[in-house]
């Protein structure tokens, strides 16, 4: 039997090719085979060997094994050996590029895209995603109505880090009907899973793309795939776009111009999608002329629609839409892959907000997020970065089960950047907090020069209210060090509890962004094993949740819980106290009170009933972990303080520390050193001249940056 071949080279990847060593061409052929090939810019090269023509003028070279070898195979081998070590990880705070591409790109690339080429349907690899990190899974992105492929344009190079990137693009004449389109897809998820049965496949559907991935999940429930969904096009029989479709039909030719403008109005956010590239961190007025400029020549494209879902065309996906939405829905029941719905809030093209419930009651396994200010062309828009929000969800995973250790990846600059600046910017700059560490000698000094910048590093501390001081300490790491500080959390910010369908992405998956794991003690063996610096709170729940007159007390276990782990991997455990909440906020309803209140004492019971229990089976105060949220009053903004002890080192003593009695001295050393931490810093604050957010606003206005602000004199 044979097949027709078609090679097909998009113009998107030729117009780039200045921007990448190596680029990847798709072949596919009539009988749904896959073949990749390599070209490179500069020589035409056929699996990493030189031409002929190449060969003859830089002549041979002898390899040990007495067959002629050519410098630039010398070369390519040494190159793909660097590139297969930089695969192994992403630094801490990498460079994701997110920002600097926009809607205004992707018209450009589209415009290379639809020339007509008489192809099928296919896949290409984006050039910007570049080489993804060693055992990546593989990403099929299956695009909307558009059909170009270039939906995840903002989010190439992020996403070609942690996946193999291949996007699906269907030519503007094509007309393969819904079902060609779930074979051709399903024969590409067949052929990677032979290939790697142990790694997941990730299928990303954008609108009509949604349709097209939980058809293909359900055909396929024996494959372990992981289906992203933005805005799926499921809903469409409830959705703005049934009245068009009689409306185009009966459209004269002279009134096809104003179907580019009719479809930008139900399409997306403009303002979204002109604020992608926008610093938020410039001022008001400059943001406000960047937004003019950016929309100003963001019109002029949308003349472009017309050419990309030509009137034809958009007759026919209208159809299309119609079959895929009454085809998934019919199948939704046996759907039994992992599912991420991504819902927008202003969508005037479908009914999004209603379809994520209706999605969640129906699938076995779909968790939503939900963004109230985009509107349906979600991955186009600014507020949301893909990569991000798959870590902030733990929905990345290399292989059948998620790895809360092995399966992270580190925070992006651009993450840094709106965690700190957005997120928590408020907390930030009204808490200024000074951080304070110990030498070696004892000295003690601003900074953290005194913290090993080697792990394993155990940080062992007071949780102060509600946690507060948790954000402003894993910033400082990462400014001063480089260093991400990964968090013991409590498994109730891990639980299926904390999720519906009108989740929208919050503060607890941005902990998770940063590095935040359940408490359990493998995931404190494989962190110190890794050589990571980690965050312990002994207290836990119970001292972040402490009554009115409990503030800066220890409320840790009896037993030694940490030091035998420290000590089994030579970890060094650094003790730190930290003060400031009561600068920060008054406790006017603890537990006790408003356990006196009904309906809230009946709410609170129930919600605590099904939580995980850190300490069971423990007594005392420790075992103490009912989860509430106290009333708190705010206050004039004093300032947080931080004190990192003398290192303390465990290395060689672990043979010494199986004895219980040696384990628990140093335990209880180390509590008291978090102790006369705490008791330093409140002594030393009254000496802070800065310790007013009145004066420390005018000193930031006039003299020096927040983290640079003085304090009082250690």
């Amino acid at each position: 039997m044979t097949s027709s071949v078609t090679l097909w080279v998009s113009p998107y990847l030729a117009l780039n090719s200045h921007l990448r060593p190596r680029c990847r061409v798709q072949a596919s052929s009539s009988v749904g085979g896959d073949s990749t090939v390599s070209s490179s810019p500069e020589l035409a090269v056929s699996n990493g060997a030189p031409s002929v023509e190449d060969r003859e003028k830089l002549g041979p070279l002898t390899g040990g094994n007495g067959h002629a070898v050519s410098k630039i195979e010398v070369v390519e081998k040494k190159k793909k050996k660097v590139e297969k070590e930089a695969k192994k990880s992403l630094e801490v705070l990498w460079d994701d590029a997110y920002g600097t591409t926009s809607v205004k790109d992707y018209f450009e690339c589209a415009r290379d895209m639809i020339r007509p080429d008489g192809g099928p349907p296919r896949w290409f690899c984006p050039v910007e995603c570049g080489q993804p990190l060693n055992d990546s899974p593989l990403l099929l992105f299956l695009p909307g109505l558009d059909g170009t492929g270039l939906g995840l344009i903002l989010h190439h190079k992020a996403l070609g880090r942690a996946f193999e990137v291949r996007c699906l693009h269907i030519p503007v004449y094509d007309r393969t009907p819904f079902e060609g389109l779930v074979t051709f897809v399903e024969e590409t998820v067949k052929a990677e899973y032979a290939s790697s049965p142990s790694k997941p496949i990730y299928l990303v559907g954008d609108s009509f793309g949604g349709c097209l991935a939980l058809a293909v999940a359900a055909r396929n429930s024996t494959i372990d795939l992981v289906i992203l969904l933005a805005n799926p096009a499921t809903s469409f029989g409830r959705s703005q776009l049934q009245p068009l479709l009689p409306l185009l039909e009966a459209m004269p030719d002279g009134l096809h111009f104003t179907v580019p403008y009719l479809l930008s109005f139900v399409m997306g956010d403009p303002v979204k999608m002109a604020t992608v590239n926008i610093d938020n961190m410039l001022p008001p007025r400059v943001a406000l002329e960047q937004l003019s400029v950016n929309l100003t020549s963001l019109l002029p494209h949308l003349s472009g629609l017309a050419d990309i879902v030509p009137r034809e065309t958009l007759i026919w996906k209208l159809k299309l839409l119609k079959s895929a939405a009454s085809y998934t829905n019919s199948r939704l029941h046996a759907v039994k892959a992992e599912v991420l719905l991504l819902a927008s809030g202003k969508d005037n093209m479908l009914p999004s907000p209603d379809e994520a419930q209706r999605l969640t009651n129906s699938l076995k396994n779909c968790r939503v997020r939900y963004f109230k200010d985009n509107g349906h062309t979600l991955l186009l828009e600014d507020g949301i970065n893909l990569l991000t929000v798959i870590k902030g969800t733990h929905t990345y995973r290399r292989r059948r089960r998620h790895d809360y250790v092995l399966d992270f990846l580190p925070p992006s600059m651009s993450e840094y950047k709106i965690a700190f600046n957005q997120v928590v910017g408020l907390l930030r700059n009204a808490s200024s907090s000074v951080l304070f560490s110990t030498l070696e000698d004892g000295k003690i000094v601003r900074g953290l020069s005194g913290v090993p910048s080697e792990g394993p590093v155990l940080l062992v501390g007071y949780h102060m209210l509600m946690g507060l001081e948790l954000y402003p300490l894993v910033e400082e790491f990462l400014r001063e060090k480089n260093i991400i500080v990964r968090g013991i959390a409590h498994p109730v910010l891990f639980s299926e509890k904390m999720e519906n369908s009108s989740s929208e992405f919050n503060l607890n998956d941005w902990l998770k962004v940063f590095g935040a794991v359940p408490v359990s003690g493998s995931n404190l063996f494989k962190l110190l094993s890794t050589k990571s610096h980690v965050l312990l709170y002994p207290g836990g729940g119970r001292e972040a949740l402490h009554n009115k007159g409990e503030k800066y007390k220890l409320f840790w276990p009896d037993q030694p819980e940490f030091v035998k782990m420290a000590a089994r991997f030579g970890a060094t455990i650094v003790p730190f106290g930290t003060v400031g909440e009561d600068d920060i906020a008054n406790l006017v309803l603890d537990y006790n009170d408003l356990m006196k209140i009904p309906f809230v004492n009946d709410y609170i019971r129930e919600s605590s009933r099904d939580v995980i229990r850190v300490r069971e089976g423990m007594s005392g105060e420790v075992a103490n972990e009912a989860l509430y949220i106290p009333g708190i009053l705010p206050r004039i903004p004093g300032r947080f303080y931080y004190l990192f002890g003398k290192p303390i080192e465990t290395r060689g003593r672990y043979e010494s520390l199986k004895d219980r009695e040696n384990a628990n001295e140093l335990y209880l050393q180390v509590k008291s050193e978090v102790e006369s931490c705490i008791t330093y810093l409140l002594k030393k604050r009254e000496e802070d001249p800065y310790r007013n957010i009145f004066d420390r606003t005018v000193h930031k206005a006039l003299h020096s940056p927040l983290h640079e602000i003085p304090a009082f004199e250690p």
